[in-house]
């Protein structure tokens, strides 16, 4: 199987030497979106911003590969305060409102450019 590199400039360019996405057969791979403004690189707000900037973020990639937030099957959310997990899961299930994706939700030390939530996700595309 071909591996196929996602790009799109409607979403946060890589911080470091990886794809915002990677595509292999129906199943595509999307990195850690952060709460980061695609056109200025910068985090701000608090974490329910954050968390609809990630969302948003995740979706402009999806898109740039003509998927939705209904394609996506895992996901995985990483929290800097779990006693933010109310917040974001009432955000993130506004994006997720039916037939929602698996989940984890884990609290981490720290997140780049001290974000407050960073989401991953895996995506497939109908079988053809």
């Amino acid at each position: 199987m071909e591996k196929i590199i996602i790009s799109t400039e409607n979403a946060p360019k890589a911080i470091g030497p990886y794809s915002q996405a990677v595509r292999i057969g129906n199943l595509v791979f999307l990195s850690g979106q952060l709460g980061m403004d695609p056109k200025t690189g910068e985090i701000q707000g608090d974490v329910a911003i954050q968390t609809r900037q990630a969302l948003d973020n995740i979706g402009a990639v999806l898109s740039a590969m003509g998927l939705t937030f209904d394609h996506v099957v895992k996901t995985t959310v990483f929290v800097k305060d779990l006693d933010d997990f109310a917040t974001v899961n009432e955000i993130y299930g506004s994006v997720f409102s039916h037939d929602a994706p698996a989940r984890s939700c884990v609290e981490v030390s720290r997140l780049p450019k001290r974000g407050l939530v960073e989401i991953e996700c895996i995506a497939a595309y109908p079988a053809q």
